[in-house]
């Protein structure tokens, strides 16, 4: 763990306070280039304020859920598989075993019964 040390910070500060000396120009003496022109854009440049969309009744968006397939639809489209029962296996056909080898849960130990 690092734990800092004011004893060794202060050792070091003049070693650190000259080079920092050393990099200055000396006064008098002509900077070789200009300095660059800083510009200054704000980040809340193009801001947006928050537009509250139309609430529609629940009624009308219930009936729009019940069109499309009911929460199973949205369920499929977000775990990203589109085509109706994709989750089940076809008729006639058996899951593959080997998708399902991972799937191992340990037994707890059993107890030992006392006379």
């Amino acid at each position: 763990m690092f734990h800092p040390l004011p004893a060794r910070w202060l050792a070091a500060f003049p070693a650190v306070a000259a080079l920092a000396a050393m990099a200055q120009p000396a006064p008098g003496e002509a900077l070789a280039a200009a300095p660059p022109v800083l510009t200054y854009k704000s980040a809340l440049e193009g801001y947006r304020t928050f537009t509250d969309e139309k609430p529609i009744p629940w009624k009308e968006a219930n009936e729009t859920v019940r069109q499309r397939g009911g929460w199973r639809a949205y369920a499929k489209e977000a775990a990203g598989s589109n085509s109706a029962g994709a989750g089940q296996p076809a008729k006639g056909k058996t899951e593959d075993p080997a998708a399902h080898q991972g799937h191992t849960m340990p037994m707890p130990p059993k107890k030992e019964q006392q006379p």
